[in-house]
């Protein structure tokens, strides 16, 4: 089956959301340029960040108008110049630009092996929510045996790799989801669930940890569960990585970090930990290939659309409706 010179694609038209995206069928094929390769899209990953991209709120995000997406698995169908691997029939998932699409563009030194006897929908998380969730915990979190943990959003995609990620190094899970999402991330292992839209959840960190609060929290909501956040963590040696901003802007003073809020605060973006640190991005992805090959971390289990269905579903995970991880069916 040859490559077509036009697609079907989600393009994004305006910033004010994902409502303002639109199914074309006339979109050019990518060709892969120098060290890049081609890939016949079975699967695009959806995640908050094309939210944010389609509201002009990602930092140094697309203009519009723009081929939606960034996450994608497939098959390799062509391969630029200086490409010695993946080669064309190779089952590969990764990040790029335009992967709400039927083909798309990876860099070859990122796209990652489907690992065997997964489906593409399966892989995807690899790339994005699997390292995001470990990172946060490992190198940047320094999470140990015996530490509490709190995890944010813990019914997504990050938050659910997290959940599984903590009890298998044998932390106690403290979570946050709404209520009708409790019993997913229960089933994952979580120690406690807390009510991510009602109560006061520090209140309840310091009441599950005897007053001395979570050693980690992971926090991606943004927003007045900042506040919640630095609350939670213990004193001094308590651990907050920030790594969403899904709930909104949220900020803390100097004079707060001296007289309130005595923890660390930890910046953390997957692409900027990529480019920055790739040493510790590559110890990342070994650990993650360990897990897999343990059987800690099995295959995803997405809830899938059509290509067309995108707006609606990116409409349901800014609206905070979705479970897990979601793709997109070209």
């Amino acid at each position: 089956m040859g490559i077509p010179p036009t697609m079907r694609a989600l393009r994004q038209t305006s910033l004010d959301g994902p409502q303002d995206m639109r199914l074309i069928i006339d979109a050019p094929v990518p060709s892969p340029g120098p060290g890049e390769v081609l890939i016949r899209v079975t699967a695009a990953g959806v995640n908050f960040a094309d939210v944010s991209k389609a509201h002009g709120t990602f930092l140094n995000g697309p203009r519009p108008p723009y081929l939606a997406g960034f996450e994608a698995a497939g098959e390799v169908v062509a391969v630029g110049e200086a490409v010695t691997g993946p080669r064309p029939g190779a089952r590969v998932v990764g990040v790029g630009t335009g992967a709400f699409a039927e083909y798309m563009v990876l860099p070859a030194a990122a796209a990652m092996p489907v690992p065997p006897g997964w489906t593409e929908q399966q892989a995807l998380g690899l790339v994005v929510n699997w390292p995001t969730a470990l990172a946060a915990l490992k190198p940047l979190g320094g999470v140990t045996a015996g530490q509490t943990v709190l995890i944010h959003a813990a019914a997504g995609a990050t938050g659910q790799a997290a959940v599984t990620m903590a009890r298998h190094y044998g932390a106690t899970v403290i979570a946050t989801a709404s209520p009708g999402k409790h019993e997913t991330v229960l089933a994952l292992g979580a120690d406690h669930v807390l009510d991510s839209l009602d109560g006061d959840i520090a209140a309840e960190v310091l009441r599950l940890t005897g007053g001395a609060g979570a050693d980690v929290v992971l926090e991606s909501a943004g927003g007045a569960t900042f506040e919640a956040s630095l609350a939670a963590a213990k004193r001094v040696t308590g651990r907050v990585v920030v790594y969403g901003v899904a709930g909104g802007d949220a900020s803390i003073t100097n004079w707060e970090l001296v007289y309130r809020h005595q923890v660390h605060v930890i910046g953390f973006n997957i692409g900027v930990l990529i480019q920055a640190a790739p040493q510790i991005f590559g110890e990342v992805m070994g650990e993650l290939s360990a897990l897999i090959a343990a059987g800690v971390l099995t295959p995803g289990r997405p809830t899938a659309y059509e290509l067309a269905d995108g707006p609606k579903v990116l409409a349901e995970l800014e609206s905070r409706a979705t479970i897990g991880k979601l793709a997109l069916l070209p």
